[in-house]
């Protein structure tokens, strides 16, 4: 298993350089190389002797629990893989590393018809594996699946429903209070002390550089290659520092996830992230149930202030707060507020779904979206950059991984229900700088156990109670409608 996970770790650390540092004209072999790598470790996962190998340990006697649960995680796991032939696996891939090399050029010209052909040669991959992989409701299942185990249709469409109704009127709340928008930050932020800014933070937070580094990229990400190299990239905008303050806060919580698991379970289900869901639980709640609490900037914006004296000298605490926490319908979903953010979650789900299950096409996605967003908030999508051409994930083939943004947030607002209930002076320690304590909770109940559990099996583990959209909806409604 470690064998399979050095050479899908040397794939991802190419395919990490293709995101920050390679130069143009490596893409011609970079898609040939990384498919190269991911189709030899296919090959070697799906083998017929680690078949043998899982079947004979999987009835061993002397195994400790967690040996166990590897061995069936990982047996699942084969069973699953075993569908997916080597050389569809590495097919697949080139045809993705193509598209993302498009994806660029079409962000570039501000066009997505550059992006949409070899977008829709993904989209009949993704379908064909839907499909070698089998599903009992929606082609769609087969692919979250992936990204969280057992998540389905049939669960995320009731519950998206609800959670859309309820955001939509807590929106309207938010409204009437009169406290939806405030004054923006003016003035110009400088890309080095923005980049010092970001750097300071993560520090703070408790992420090692010494076993990690944070770079530029087109899209902020967070790759690992194991708990001691951990890599984050961020993007500055000189006019806006809260767009890059928030990138690093939140990527910073996926680096903090992936510096916390087991190095000694090294390629195996033990010393993996549980799911993206929960993944995203972690950069959901740094960015957002931390990174804009009041309390938290009481230590920080002092700093800050120090880096933009001038832009910041005539801007209160509260004043930054509120900017940090207003709540505005936005185009872009990155930098969308905590509340709105759900619906560009929501327009993306039934995107992915219609694609995957044929109803839609790649050429069809500009329409469909604008009309989304006109429907869903009310704004007019100017073009593709600001609209379909936002995100990186269809690029890479990353069909299913959405919805675990909105779980994410979901499962970081129910443990913050319990943190807070074990840490009853948590606003003090927060006004103090200690997150460590809230990192410790994480590490204790979510990061040792790796895999080995459903993401909803865990969080029934760690706050008592199974998944529940109330816990979130209720720390918005506290949040948003008691702030000045």
């Amino acid at each position: 298993m470690q064998r399979i996970a050095d050479l899908r770790h040397a794939a991802a650390v190419l395919e990490w350089d293709q995101e920050t540092y390679m130069p143009p004209k490596g893409s011609r072999y970079r898609g040939q190389q990384i498919a190269r790598l991911q189709e030899e470790a296919h090959a070697l996962f799906t083998h017929a002797e680690t078949r043998l190998l899982l079947e004979s340990l999987q009835h061993a006697d002397d195994l400790s629990d967690i040996e166990q649960k590897n061995i069936n995680v990982s047996l699942m796991d084969f069973n699953r893989s075993e569908k997916l032939p080597a050389a569809f696996v590495g097919q697949m891939s080139v045809a993705i590393q193509h598209s993302y090399h498009q994806w660029i050029a079409a962000r570039r010209a501000n066009d997505f018809g550059l992006f949409a052909n070899a977008l829709q040669s993904v989209i009949e991959w993704k379908r064909k594996e839907a499909a070698l992989i089998g599903y009992e409701q929606h082609p769609y299942d087969a692919l979250l699946d992936q990204y969280d185990r057992g998540l389905t249709v049939a669960t995320l469409d009731p519950l998206f429903d609800s959670l859309s109704a309820d955001l939509q009127d807590l929106m309207e709340r938010i409204k009437k209070s009169g406290s939806s928008t405030h004054q923006p930050i003016k003035g110009t932020f400088t890309k080095d002390k923005q980049w010092d800014v970001g750097m300071y933070l993560l520090r703070e937070m408790g992420f090692d550089f010494e076993a990690g580094r944070q770079d530029l990229s087109e899209h902020p990400f967070t790759t690992s290659f194991g708990a001691g190299d951990v890599r984050l990239t961020t993007r500055i905008d000189e006019q806006d520092p809260i767009s890059m303050i928030g990138s690093c806060i939140h990527e910073g919580g996926h680096g903090l996830y992936e510096q916390g698991l087991d190095p000694e379970q090294y390629g195996l289900p033990a010393g993996e992230y549980a799911s993206l869901s929960i993944h995203e639980s972690q950069s959901r709640f740094w960015e957002n149930v931390i990174g804009r609490q009041s309390d938290f900037w009481v230590r920080h914006y002092p700093v800050l202030q120090t880096y933009f004296p001038e832009q910041l000298a005539d801007v209160p605490l509260t004043a930054f707060v509120n900017q940090l926490n207003q709540v505005q319908p936005s185009l872009i979903r990155t930098e969308a507020d905590e509340l709105t953010y759900h619906q560009h979650i929501i327009i993306r789900y039934t995107i992915e779904k219609a694609l995957i299950e044929g109803s839609l096409d790649a050429k069809d996605i500009p329409a469909t979206w604008n009309e989304q967003y006109r429907n869903r908030l009310n704004i007019y999508v100017p073009d593709d950059l600001q609209g379909c051409l936002q995100d990186v994930h269809w690029s890479h083939g990353s069909f299913g991984y959405f919805p675990t943004y909105t779980l994410g947030s979901l499962y970081a607002a129910q443990f913050w229900d319990t943190i807070k209930k074990a840490v009853p002076d948590w606003k003090k320690r927060l006004q103090l700088g200690e997150t460590g304590l809230f990192l410790a909770w994480m590490k204790q109940q979510i990061f040792t156990h790796g895999r080995l559990y459903p993401s909803n099996t865990l969080c029934s583990m760690a706050t008592g109670k199974p998944l529940s959209s109330r816990y979130f909806t209720d720390y918005l409604t506290e949040k948003l409608l008691t702030r000045s």
